[in-house]
């Protein structure tokens, strides 16, 4: 018991220090979790402790946000960004329901897999940091509609573990035309109905398999995440201004890389 708490705290940690960059939180959730024999049932603790970093991103834009819903009514910039936000999110939600059970019991138990796409991810990423277009939209707040739908519809490639949600809309909204911050604030925004819908069902799904030890490994892995997402966040936007996003695609293949040799080497 007091192990599993343990390894409950660590990969909470690890979920609120990776949801918001683009090297796949799941991906290295579900890596994590294979080498230190963690497996939680249904999978509901890998999806449902996300909700802890969508917590960090509504108290800290919670400014932010009271004033656009304020100005929805009279303003039709807010209404605008309101519903960018909303049609981005609808592609997740059709095929997330869609292919819920093939995403949980056949990919999120492929550790090979999302060792594979985590080096892939890491070759586009470097790829696209460095040729991306010239940005257009600076700031996330005012992209295009018809753009935010071709988001939604990239973060879909997220199902797979080890893309990364937010790498996949990071990347789409580089080569959209997005500059580097509006990119990683527009994935912030499109994170919070996206992450709170994939909770909400897999509790749904998981109601029957949740005890009490669950529950309470959850509510660890769901603090730890909160606390560790505020700080993460707080920093991306400032590093990613100055540096962009190369750092993390050589960190998705140094990772993947390591996963694929322990994987082989039958750990």
């Amino acid at each position: 018991m007091e192990n599993s708490t343990l390894i409950a705290a660590f990969l909470g940690l690890l979920e609120g220090l990776t949801e918001f960059i683009p090297v796949s939180s799941t991906g290295h959730i579900l890596l994590a979790g294979h080498f230190l024999g963690f497996e939680s049932a249904g999978r509901a603790f890998e999806v449902v402790i996300q909700l802890g970093a969508v917590l960090a991103i509504l108290t800290l834009y919670s400014s932010r946000l009271i004033s656009v819903f304020a100005a929805a009514p009279h303003d039709p910039a807010a209404r605008r960004f309101i519903l960018s936000v909303l049609l981005a999110f609808l592609p997740a939600v059709f095929i997330g329901v869609m292919a819920h059970g093939f995403i949980k019991e056949v990919l999120f138990e492929t550790p090979m897999l999302i060792a594979v796409m985590l080096i892939l991810g890491g070759v586009i990423l470097l790829f696209v940091d460095r040729f991306a277009p010239e940005p257009v939209h600076d700031d996330a707040m005012k992209l295009p509609i018809p753009m935010a739908i071709k988001i939604g519809f990239i973060q879909c490639l997220a199902m797979i573990p080890g893309v990364s949600r937010s790498g996949a809309t990071i990347v789409g909204a580089l080569m959209l035309g997005a500059s580097k911050r509006a990119a990683a604030e527009f994935s912030f925004f499109l994170s919070m109905p996206t992450m709170a819908g994939a909770f909400a069902y897999d509790i749904y799904k998981n109601r029957d398999v949740l005890d009490s030890a669950a529950l309470g490994e959850i509510a660890i892995g769901f603090a730890m995440a909160f606390v560790s997402a505020v700080l993460v966040v707080k920093w991306l936007l400032g590093y990613v201004s100055r540096h962009g996003y190369a750092l993390f695609g050589w960190w998705r293949i140094v990772v993947g890389g390591v996963a694929l040799v322990l994987l082989y080497s039958g750990f």
